[in-house]
């Protein structure tokens, strides 16, 4: 497979100009403090891919798909296999990812919704209290997906709704751009927002309907094989169910061709993205700040793939709620090491950054800094996890070597030995012998409800019990 194109395109960068900051001093919804100084404040980029299902990279071993790009930065960092988004839908997760809040507390539990005046995004809160410069380039979607106005941050390009495969090349410019031409001397906070994956959406609907032979013969021997949890455990949610029946391939009556042909497609949509994520960080190895720069890659939510025979989102399975979540800092974290034990939430991203920028995180964050995991010292690890889904009625729990997951209204809980059972194929929640873990991770799932703060815009018919 030919490696894709990484040359830098050197075009002059111009500025979109100031429309996406606004001034905190007139919300007064938090007061400013000033940044603990620091021997070194590094540059941070912050990578989102759209739709990216944590296997879909080749450092993994995943011996279908060619990502040089992630690879690299997985070979110069640290990447965690335990990372699991706060929502698996674009608004919700992208929100929680920018608030370390989860999508019932920041008021943004569907698509197009908007964060809370009261709630600091990422870049009203650097933009507030240190004196990096902001910068984001691409997808935002809360509400709206593409939009040069975005709270806190100079938008340099908003990208292309619904089209990754052009839009995506514009962000790499963009962000290219502005590396290789910037002068000041304050370190930057570059968020690059990329569509990719996400074209595959705009795939399944074309390519609904089974057909009877291969559309591309050529490419018969180039298929990966259907997931080992292809089948599933029966024993679902009503909910799940729901979910599987409105998509694509019980629609178009799917063959397990056809099943086969999605992955290939898929795998192939990532492809694109990986080319375009080589070409910014070639601008940061070209200009000479990539010593000086705390790189993190990952994306708002996974992808179906095929495992239980879904495709897309908003699943609560690990294909749909886990993503990739890599990070890279040369000299400074530890390089090449896979951590395969240590709960990730999207949530603790904006935590590691503010504890990199030497300034104090937002007020109720849920998210626990990185810091010390990359860099080989002692963590304070998350004990479990939430993510949420189904308009936050969906609650999902996950321990070491459990996962729950449970629906508001919904009779039929799941609970899963993940270190036994990583495909989620068998429920164990109705096994005597795991009475009592499921009664614990109950515990847990009514302790986290108890914990969040519910926005006043979060509908009351969503609300679980609290108390």
């Amino acid at each position: 497979m030919k490696q894709p194109d990484k040359t830098l395109n050197r075009r002059n960068f111009i500025a979109a100009g100031s429309a996406g900051a606004l001034s905190l001093a007139t919300q007064g919804a938090w007061s400013k403090a000033p940044a603990a100084p620091r021997k070194r404040q590094p540059n941070i980029l912050l990578i989102i891919t759209d739709q990216q299902n944590i296997n879909a990279v080749s450092a993994t071993g995943n011996q279908y798909i060619y990502t040089p790009s992630m690879d690299h930065l997985a070979e110069q960092g640290v990447s965690y296999s335990e990372s699991y988004c706060p929502y698996p839908l674009c608004s919700p997760a992208r929100a929680s990812i920018f608030t370390s809040r989860m999508p019932s507390e920041n008021g943004v539990w569907k698509n197009g919704g908007r964060i809370i005046p009261s709630m600091p995004n990422m870049g009203q809160w650097f933009s507030e209290q240190t004196n990096y410069e902001t910068v984001y380039a691409g997808k935002w979607h809360i509400p709206q997906p593409a939009t040069l106005d975005i709270p806190g941050f100079n938008v340099i390009t908003p990208g292309i709704n619904g089209q990754g495969n052009i839009g995506d090349s514009s962000v790499a410019d963009a962000c290219a751009g502005y590396i290789s031409n910037r002068k000041a001397s304050d370190p930057f906070l570059m968020v690059a927002s990329f569509l990719q994956p996400h074209d595959i959406c705009q795939w399944l609907r074309i390519n609904c309907l089974n057909q009877d032979t291969l559309r591309y013969p050529e490419i018969a021997d180039q298929l990966p094989p259907l997931p080992d949890n292809f089948q599933y455990d029966l024993r679902e949610p009503e909910t799940q169910i729901k979910m599987r029946n409105g998509y694509e391939p019980v629609k178009g009556q799917w063959s397990e061709l056809h099943w086969r042909y999605y992955i290939w497609s898929y795998l192939r949509h990532v492809e694109m993205v990986d080319a375009e994520i080589g070409r910014v960080l070639d601008a940061l190895e070209t200009s000479q700040q990539i010593d000086n720069t705390l790189v993190l890659f990952t994306a708002d939510h996974g992808e179906g793939c095929g495992h239980h025979q879904m495709v897309r989102k908003s699943s609560l399975y690990d294909e749909a709620a886990k993503v990739p979540t890599i990070a890279r800092w040369p000299g400074v974290i530890q390089s090449n090491i896979t951590d395969a034990k240590r709960l990730v939430c999207g949530t603790d991203i904006l935590p590691t950054f503010c504890d990199y920028a030497g300034v104090k995180t937002p007020p109720g964050v849920l998210g626990k800094s990185l810091r010390n995991s990359l860099e080989g010292k002692k963590q304070d690890n998350h004990d479990s996890i939430l993510v949420e889904g189904s308009g936050s009625t969906g609650k999902m729990i996950r321990t070491e070597q459990y996962k729950y997951i449970s629906y508001l209204n919904d009779p039929t809980d799941q609970l899963f030995d993940i270190k036994n059972d990583p495909g989620e194929t068998n429920n164990l929640a109705n096994s005597s012998q795991h009475a009592a873990i499921l009664q614990e991770h109950k515990k847990l799932r009514d302790e986290w409800n108890n914990r969040l703060e519910y926005s006043a815009n979060f509908p009351k018919k969503n609300h679980w019990p609290q108390g």
